[in-house]
């Protein structure tokens, strides 16, 4: 298997170019620019490649093993790990004031982009100490900031998210977990499952965040709260002192991801786990998905990764492999068969589609933390309530078909584990599934995020939208890529038009359009950024900048997605308003 590379040319080309990294941060007061920015993502993959990659096929063999002492972390995870944290890449966008470098979320989601794409075994764990952090930033109290995130952040310590229980998955209402207070903690008892990176070896300490209820809480989810339960309790000098009574029972045994260790986690078997109340007692629910956001977004940015590091393999063998005849009749590498190439555009411009995305995600979580201007940090907030949903939703479910691709390039080898590329698929089959299934993303976009405002916070996107497609119009040479996004445009413009007259308020018709809704939402955001890399690489073009021939390239990208995969908008808007019906009044015993 090969070691991964960073794409730095369309990394840099997306940061820089097309959303302005320079101007983004004057914007927001930062004293950070893209030299920085640049040097940043190769450092990052310096240390992703020459670190983190040669692991991945060492956890996909070995992964974590449950002993005595908890659980072992694949052989080389705990050097890893210390040359990751001694690096502060831990720290890269969290708070100065607990010690985080304040870097902009975009270029820490270019930055992560890296991690996954290297070895997402092994990022999840950093990936979910950053989602912990945001959560006791912004809902603990001074005492807790002040105990756990300078230690969080630096990576000293990791941070889990545990929600999951054996009968409350998506239905957290359901939660059974107790915590019976006693002086100034709380006593937690109950068992968690799927806690991803719930023990190993590789840190002094481990931050749980655990839902439970209280004795005297309201049935349903209005009776969460969200504690934090140390693996050690801090002693007087805030160091971890006494083992805390919360321990991994066992370890599930997975498709893939060996390397990332997922837990069944016991909390209280030997009288209750010390705990710490986060927030107020019961708005716990409310504290988590400021967790579970970022965790959403981080999840699709794994599709991305998983997909891009596919892609490169695919792209090597495709050039390696001799099979069948060139047009001259003289042997042929794989890569110039047709249907190969477009296999590999597929994968090629639909991971440059959802880069564009993710780092737009990015900008708009900058400006809904950090922008001066209260219009803007709103305007910016619904933007990312949005993208949210499309971007963990889309993003991983294209993903499913990209590394399938990634499998197909290679034939009967894609099928043997020893070239890497079955293993690619296997690690991107989770992602659809945990921190909310496709279909609870789905319900979220069509219902909370559309049906919810009138359709305000997408009407506003689709505008944006039409103000690229008037500059595509008027570009020479797109035309095809013009007429792609005007069909798909308007297909979505009459789909929300039907779903606020027909599915709003009515629960059965809204579950059954949900996914093809959100399907045709990220094609079609991921054209409209593919149209907008297009513009800035035809204006440089113009203009005698940059490197002619990958510029033309990154415009032939998009055409073929425009041609190939922005169709898919209008096939989903028909598919979402049709005989609904048939789903809701099929006979259970029929199936």
């Amino acid at each position: 298997m090969s070691d991964y590379s960073y794409p730095y040319r369309d990394m840099e080309f997306v940061l820089n170019q097309v959303l302005e990294f320079d101007r983004h941060c004057a914007d927001l007061g930062l004293d950070v620019n893209a030299e920085l920015g640049n040097a940043v993502l190769a450092e990052a993959g310096r240390l992703a490649n020459e670190v983190l990659s040669p692991l991945n096929k060492a956890g996909d063999d070995r992964g974590a093993v449950l002993g005595e002492n908890g659980v072992q972390e694949t052989p080389g995870f705990g050097d890893a790990y210390a040359a990751f944290i001694e690096n502060g890449w831990g720290s890269l966008v969290a708070e100065e004031e607990f010690g985080g470098q304040g870097l902009p979320v975009l270029l820490g989601t270019a930055v992560n982009e890296i991690w996954h794409s290297a070895n997402m075994a092994f990022a999840l764990c950093p990936m979910l100490s950053q989602g912990a952090v945001e959560a006791i930033s912004q809902h603990g109290s001074d005492e807790l900031k002040a105990a756990y995130l300078p230690k969080v952040i630096s990576g000293e310590w990791t941070g889990t998210m545990n929600l999951t229980e054996p009968n409350a998955g998506s239905d957290l209402a359901a939660v059974a977990a107790k915590a019976v207070p006693q002086g100034d903690h709380y006593l937690i008892t109950g068992q968690k499952i799927f806690i991803t990176w719930g023990d190993h070896q590789m840190t002094e300490n481990i931050v749980h965040l655990v839902l439970a209820r209280l004795p005297d809480a309201p049935a349903g989810v209005k009776g969460i709260s969200l504690f934090v339960v140390p693996k050690f309790i801090l002693d007087g000098n805030g160091e971890p002192g006494e083992r805390n009574d919360v321990a991994c029972v066992s370890l599930e045994h997975k498709l893939g991801i060996h390397g990332s260790p997922t837990c069944v986690m016991s909390f209280g078997d030997n009288g209750g786990a010390i705990g710490y109340l986060v927030g107020e007692a019961n708005k716990g629910l409310a504290y988590m998905f400021t967790m579970m956001n970022n965790a959403r977004q981080a999840v699709g940015l794994q599709g991305l990764s998983i997909s891009e590091r596919a892609y490169q393999l695919a792209l090597e063998y495709s050039r390696e492999r001799i099979q069948g005849r060139d047009t001259d009749g003289s042997p042929a590498a794989i890569i110039r068969h047709p249907d190969v190439r477009r296999m590999l555009l597929t994968m090629r411009s639909g991971v440059e589609a959802m880069r564009g995305l993710a780092y737009e995600t990015g900008v708009q979580n900058d400006l809904a933390h950090l922008s001066s201007d209260a219009a803007v940090r709103a305007q910016a907030q619904g933007r990312v309530d949005l993208y949210t949903p499309i971007v963990k939703g889309w993003m991983t479910e294209f993903a499913q078909e990209l590394t399938s691709l990634g499998v197909q390039v290679h034939g009967g080898m894609g099928y043997v584990e020893e070239t890497g590329a079955a293993q690619f698929f296997r690690d991107a089959r989770i992602l659809p599934i945990y921190e909310g299934t496709t279909g609870i993303q789905a319900l979220d976009l069509i219902g909370r995020k559309t049906s919810s405002n009138g359709g305000a916070l997408l009407a506003e996107l689709l505008a944006d939208i039409d103000e690229t497609l008037t500059q595509v119009r008027g570009t020479a040479g797109m035309e095809g890529i013009a007429a792609a996004l005007d069909d798909a445009l308007q297909s979505m413009t009459q789909a929300r038009e039907w779903i606020l007259q027909h599915a709003a308020g009515n629960l059965q018709v809204m579950g059954a359009a949900s996914v093809d809704m959100l399907m045709a939402m990220g094609y079609l955001t991921g054209g409209w950024m593919l149209a907008r890399s297009a513009l800035v690489a035809q204006r440089m073009l113009d203009a005698g900048e940059g490197d002619a021939q990958w510029l033309q390239a990154k415009i032939l990208s998009a055409r073929f997605y425009a041609a190939h995969l922005l169709p898919r908008v209008g096939s989903h808007c028909c598919s979402l308003q049709q005989d609904h019906d048939c789903i809701s009044s099929f006979p259970d015993d029929q199936f």
